[in-house]
Parts: structure tokens; C-alpha cells; sequence
């Protein structure tokens, strides 16, 4: 059996704790690894090391800093397809969405090779006589982050890239589920440059992260995950006095108006809602159509396209929609939000639950299901199901739609589709959610804005990557010198008060 370790001052580390967990194929169901689970003493002494390697990191200049910044988009773009091959292995995705996944923190990297202008402070001459003053931001020493399996690749370059150009060392604990692109990140960092024990990556489970949030060197903490872990992370987090970013879990509704593209709309619900098997906290998860007109040709729409959907393992080829979902855990819980679905009342138009593929009858598949009539009381709609299931909720009035996406706890993204400008600009502006697609399904920023939901699905004053990202991991200095004048006639020995 394969054995998956940690990565300590630049070189593999297997660990003594006799502790692992399966790491699955999840198109087959069959445990293809074993992964090493970390003791709290195993960490604390990594981030001992990392606290000692940040030194030296945090003095080097921005510039060479950027560099190694530089040289590892160049390797990440080298590595692609074989990162991508076992980001398929271990999640399920479909091959060119593996790629996306990388992708899309690749971006991230590219935008901390500008650092050094990021990290620029202020500076005010003649703030009073012969007084100048200036601020810089400086590293916070040793951080930490905590990332997902569903982005196994893009969550932690999020967290590593901003992290590790603003001078920081860096904890990383993936997901125990998936956890061998992060460490094949880690590797092409030390070939880019990156001096041993600056990024630490340690595998483990809950003991890890409570031994995070406990550690008094680590002084800010990053997490994406559920909200309940969201949650807890960021409280306990702040009890210690540490910095936290924690982003939770999502509802995300796509309003559709009767003066839309019905086309458009239904092909941008089918990759929005079913995509990655629906494991993402951008996924459009509630299809609110304005009018019986508009959701009865809404559906029409629909059901022929999820029908055809093609749902497989990544090695059957490219046309493949999407794969399977993580764990047998995952595809039970699934089902049984489904199976609630139909117990409470909602209108089950394409039933996916007999859904099984030939060859791969034991792996994590779960068929496409398409909802209708669904109602803000019903459990398919208040909890998040993180699969290939879509709920449809029929409103009668714009104000009765975006009623809906206001009055949710949840708060990561939202998409509106219609033709006119003014409905659109209405809803950008009174929405409360943190990202707003206007005839876009999934409002992911690109890498120099930044990412991050309100209410329950972030928890934080500042969002990942793009400018926030480097306030969160830096600390602001402020300095005011005076350089007294008339030395060359003799100091003054009374304390001047400015002018």
C-alpha cells in the first residue's frame, strides 16, 4: 500500500504517530493510499523550524522573493498535467477540470510575482518640523493554512502564494482526502527556490488543527470548509489572538428573470449546478425563475440537458461531465437530502438516485436529480448538499426573488440572468452577498480581486487573494523620525512640540 507523508524543511517526512487514513480512488471505491496523521508534538516542531526559517525568508528582499514566485509558475506550468492526472486520482474530478482547479491557483502565484509594489508603505515628509513618517508592512511570522478537498490544488496556492511572497512561513494542512498535489507543490517550490522549512506541509486530522489554533507562534490562520468548521476555527482562532479568514459553506441562488435568454440560462445552470459533481461553494444550487411562464420554460430546457449529461471516471476521456463524489460518506449524505426532498414535497423531474455506472458499481457516483416546486422550509433548500442536485424555486415577482437570496444565511455568490440593465444594477447593489454574477453562473474573481462570501460563509474582515490578501498577511509599522536640526549650533535639550 502506497504511504503518503508530510513535507519538513524541504524533504519528506513519514512520521511516527503509526496513524493514517485511507486516501480513496473514488471512481473505483478502493483504497489506493494511506496517509500520515501528524502527533500535536510532530507540528509544534515544524512550526519550531518554520519560525526559524522565517527569519532569514522575511528579511530577503520582495523582489527575490518574487522571483521564486516567478520560477514556480513557470514549474506549476511544466508539472500540469501530471499534477492534474493525480488531482484526478484522489478527487474524481474530470481530467480538464483538474487542470482548472490548478489553474485557477496558478493565477493567484502570477499576481504575487507584483508583491513588491504591494508591499510598499507610505511615507509623509515634513509632518511637522524636521519630521517625517512612514508605515511598512512587515510579515507575521509563521501562518497556517487549513484547506478543502475539493480544491486541492487552488485552495492552497491561494493561501501559499500571498502567504509566502509577503514574507510569512507557512503551515499548510491539507485535506487528509486528497493530499498529494500539495505536496507536489511543495516540491516544485524547493526547485524554485524556496528555502527549507519556509512552507511546511503537514497532513493530519482534527488534532492538527486544534493544535493550530493553540500554537502561540502561528499568528493568523486561513481555512475554507464547512461553516460549522468555519466557525469554530475563527473563534477559537481569535480566543488565541490569532488572525483568521474562515469561509463556510453556500446556497448559492441564480435568478432568472422572464426577459432572459432561456438557452443561455440553462446551459449556465448545467455546468453551474453540476459541475464537479456540484463539490464546489460556487455551485448555483437554487434555480429561482421569475413567473410560471419562465420556470415551466425553464425545465423544459433543463431536463433534456441533464438527461444527456455524461457522468464517469476521468480516465473514460474529455467529454466526460463529471466524475464521482469523494467519499461513499458524501454520496450517502447526498441521497438522503434527496430522499428528503421527496418526502417533504418538492417535485423530483429527473431522478438520479438509481443512477450506476457498468465496471465501476462500487465507486462514489451519484446520477444528475433536477428539483421542482421546492420551498424555503425544505431541507434540499436550507442545507447545503454539495452534489449533482439542483432545486428549483418558482417566484412570482423579482422582489419575491431576491427575497429569497437576501433572506438566506448563506451568502458566497449569486447570478442574476436577464436582458435589462437596470433590473441587473438593482440587484448588484441590494444584494448582501459576496460575489454577484450578472449573466455569469459562477462570479469567481479573477486573481487580482479578491474572493470571499458574507453572512454565513465567511467569517473575517478580509477576503483571499488579490490586495486583502496581503493586508491579512502583513502587519502595518508605522515610524515617526525626526532628525533634529541645528546640531552644528549646539542640541536643544527641551522636548519641541510639533507646529
Amino acid at each position: 500500500m502506497k504511504e503518503i507523508h508530510h513535507w519538513i524543511d524541504g524533504k519528506e517526512y513519514k512520521g511516527t504517530s503509526g496513524r493514517f487514513a485511507d486516501v480513496f480512488n473514488p471512481a473505483t471505491g478502493e483504497v489506493q493510499a494511506r496517509v500520515s496523521l501528524a502527533t500535536k508534538a510532530e507540528l509544534d516542531d515544524a512550526i519550531a523550524r518554520a519560525a526559524d526559517a522565517q527569519v532569514a525568508w522575511g528579511a530577503t528582499n520582495p523582489q527575490r522573493r518574487a522571483r521564486v514566485m516567478m520560477e514556480f509558475v513557470r514549474l506549476i506550468n511544466r508539472d500540469m498535467d501530471k499534477m492534474a492526472e493525480v488531482l484526478s486520482s484522489e478527487h474524481g474530478k474530470t481530467f480538464p477540470d483538474a487542470k482548472g482547479d490548478i489553474q485557477r491557483g496558478l493565477e493567484v502565484i502570477e499576481f504575487c510575482i507584483g508583491a513588491p509594489h504591494l508591499l510598499k508603505g507610505d511615507f509623509t515628509d515634513s509632518a511637522g518640523p524636521g519630521i517625517d513618517m512612514y508605515s511598512m508592512r512587515q510579515p507575521l511570522g509563521v501562518v497556517a493554512g487549513i484547506t478543502p478537498f475539493n480544491f486541492p490544488a487552488m485552495i492552497p496556492l491561494w493561501k501559499i502564494g500571498p502567504a509566502l511572497a509577503a514574507g510569512n512561513a507557512m503551515i499548510l494542512k491539507p485535506s487528509e482526502r486528497d493530499p498529494s498535489v500539495p505536496l507536489m507543490l511543495a516540491e516544485l517550490l524547493k526547485e524554485a527556490g524556496l528555502p527549507d522549512g519556509v512552507l511546511q506541509v503537514v497532513n493530519g486530522d482534527k488534532d492538527s488543527v486544534d493544535a493550530i489554533l493553540d500554537s502561540e507562534v502561528v499568528q493568523a490562520v486561513g481555512f475554507v470548509g464547512s461553516t460549522p468548521i468555519a466557525q469554530y476555527i475563527y473563534e477559537r482562532a481569535a480566543a488565541t489572538g490569532k488572525r483568521a479568514q474562515c469561509f463556510g459553506g453556500a446556497k448559492n441562488h441564480m435568478i432568472i428573470m422572464p426577459d432572459a435568454d432561456m438557452d443561455k440560462a440553462a446551459d449556465a445552470l448545467i455546468g453551474a449546478g453540476y459541475g464537479a459533481a456540484g463539490e464546489r461553494c460556487m455551485a448555483i444550487s437554487v434555480a429561482v425563475p421569475v413567473g410560471e411562464k419562465t420556470a415551466d420554460a425553464l425545465i423544459e430546457k433543463l431536463v433534456p440537458r441533464i438527461e444527456a449529461l455524461k457522468v464517469g471516471p476521468w480516465t473514460a476521456g474529455d467529454d466526460v461531465d463529471y466524475g464521482p463524489v469523494v467519499t461513499k460518506a458524501a454520496k450517502e449524505n447526498i441521497l438522503r437530502l434527496v430522499q428528503s426532498g421527496v418526502d417533504q414535497g418538492a417535485e423530483l423531474v429527473v431522478d438520479g438516485r438509481d443512477f450506476s455506472l457498468q465496471g465501476y458499481e462500487d465507486g462514489f457516483f451519484v446520477g444528475p436529480h433536477l428539483f421542482d416546486r421546492v420551498t424555503p422550509d425544505m431541507d434540499i433548500y436550507k442545507q447545503e448538499i454539495f452534489g449533482p442536485v439542483l432545486s428549483t424555486v418558482r417566484a412570482g415577482s423579482y422582489e419575491e426573488a431576491i427575497k429569497l437570496a437576501i433572506d438566506h444565511e448563506y451568502g458566497n455568490g449569486t447570478a442574476i440572468f436577464t436582458r435589462d440593465g437596470d433590473t441587473a444594477r438593482d440587484f448588484a447593489n441590494r444584494i448582501n452577498i459576496g460575489m454577484v454574477g450578472i449573466n455569469v453562473p459562477i462570479p469567481v474573481p479573477l486573481a487580482y480581486h479578491t474572493f470571499g462570501g458574507w453572512k454565513k460563509s465567511g467569517f473575517g474582515d478580509l477576503n483571499q487573494h488579490g490586495p486583502d490578501a496581503f493586508r491579512f498577511y502583513t502587519r502595518t509599522k508605522t515610524v515617526t523620525a525626526r532628525w533634529p536640526s541645528g546640531i552644528k549650533e549646539g542640541g536643544e535639550f527641551n522636548f519641541k512640540a510639533m507646529e
